[in-house]
């Protein structure tokens, strides 16, 4: 008889078998096992004994395969610096960038390590997401925020699942709700708001960045992107190819060109005469501060830079812009508000929501008509008309 049989014949456990048992703390049951190869404990645990005795059979099974196995003390906010680790982008352009890799890092920091990080990952349910979701609510956090808390940790615990440290994403829409959020009505400049808008930002040294993202509609950070090689002044158009985007890094404040934000948003823009006359007026005055600055001057072949060749700054930008708004005695607007500005002009035009969606460069159009269909009464009226004329006998 061989030793490992005497070993059993005697009820002695082999290494790797398990045992299940019921802690008297709270009236868990308990699995446990030492790994058979590194000699590690392994536990896993279930309200009753059979939920446990199938974790630990999972366990032995993924042993078998030679699948990873969650560290038994690993706790939640461990993870997360683990998994903040593994998506820190490492160089320009990586997906995500580094200024939403920081947003990451600082809900995780502020609110998911404080309220979660001290839970066992395994231990994690959906309950206990829940609760935390409902608290950060309560807290007087905006629902936005809230919602983006729960995106980040369902992020991370879907990489925890297909790493196999979870057995399921417990943070999953399924098992915990998010908070709703209730979209406010934008309400842009109207035609005459918008002509003394360019009125009172004549001569000014952006003038020529307010007309473009009047007439075009382009984001901040593709505006403050756009190189003079992507604009054709002779043919009246440009090319969104890269977006500007800012993060905090070591050493300070960087700068960086990233992809355009989704496939959709690399396009092709005709130039209205007016947004085409103010880029080639720019593009002379540019060339005279670039003589002025001599040495000083950064060539990166941005449209629109500070007076020494740098990129753009957004805060910088906005500051100017609610001068010229206070100057022109009009209400205050962000700067992402020309873009809306853009469409809602467009619509008063007559242009429908298909090609407002592609000059946007919005990746679906259920967002358009999201944001602009309530500027629509006119259309909507005509289209109750166009009905009485179909349906009259």
């Amino acid at each position: 008889m061989s030793e490992s049989t005497a070993k059993v014949k005697r009820g002695r456990r082999l290494r790797g078998e398990g045992s299940v048992f019921k802690r008297s703390s709270d009236g868990r049951w308990v699995g446990k096992l030492t790994h058979p190869r590194t000699g590690k404990r392994v536990v896993v645990y279930g309200w009753t004994a059979a939920e446990a005795r199938a974790r630990l059979d999972q366990t032995k099974e993924k042993i078998r395969k030679r699948q990873p196995v969650a560290p038994e003390r690993q706790t939640v906010g461990q993870f997360l610096d683990q998994w903040l680790a593994s998506v820190r982008p490492s160089a320009p352009g990586q997906t995500p960038g580094y200024r939403t890799y920081e947003s990451y890092a600082q809900l995780v920091r502020l609110h998911l390590c404080p309220g979660l990080g001290h839970i066992k990952l395994r231990q994690l349910d959906a309950e206990s997401v829940q609760e935390f979701i409902n608290a950060k609510l309560e807290s007087g956090l905006s629902p936005r925020t809230v919602q983006y808390i729960l995106a980040i940790l369902r992020m991370a615990l879907a990489r925890a699942e297909a790493w196999k440290r979870v057995d399921e994403n417990v943070a999953r829409p399924l098992l915990v709700k998010a908070p709703s959020v209730r979209r406010s009505q934008v309400q842009p400049f109207d035609a005459e708001e918008a002509r003394a808008f360019l009125t009172a930002s004549s001569g000014h040294r952006l003038e020529a960045l307010f007309i473009t993202a009047i007439c075009t509609g382009l984001r901040q950070g593709e505006l403050f992107g756009l190189r003079w090689e992507d604009v054709d002044l002779e043919a009246g158009c440009l090319h969104v190819r890269h977006a500007l985007s800012w993060s905090h890094r070591t050493g300070g404040r960087a700068w960086e060109l990233i992809e355009p934000k989704t496939d959709r948003s690399r396009r092709s823009l005709d130039l209205p005469a007016v947004a085409r006359t103010a880029l080639q007026e720019h593009r002379v005055r540019q060339w005279e501060e670039r003589i002025h600055a001599g040495p000083l001057w950064e060539e990166h072949g941005f449209v629109f830079c500070t007076w020494a060749g740098k990129p753009l700054d957004g805060p910088n930008v906005t500051h100017a812009l609610h001068r010229l708004l206070d100057q022109a005695g009009l209400r205050q607007q962000r700067f992402h508000d020309l873009r809306h500005a853009a469409a809602s002009l467009l619509l008063a035009q007559g242009l429908q929501l298909r090609e407002i969606m592609e000059l946007l460069g919005h990746s679906q159009i259920a967002l358009t008509a999201n944001l602009y269909t309530h500027l629509m009464p006119a259309m909507k009226k005509e289209a109750a008309t166009r009905m009485d004329a179909a349906l009259s006998l």
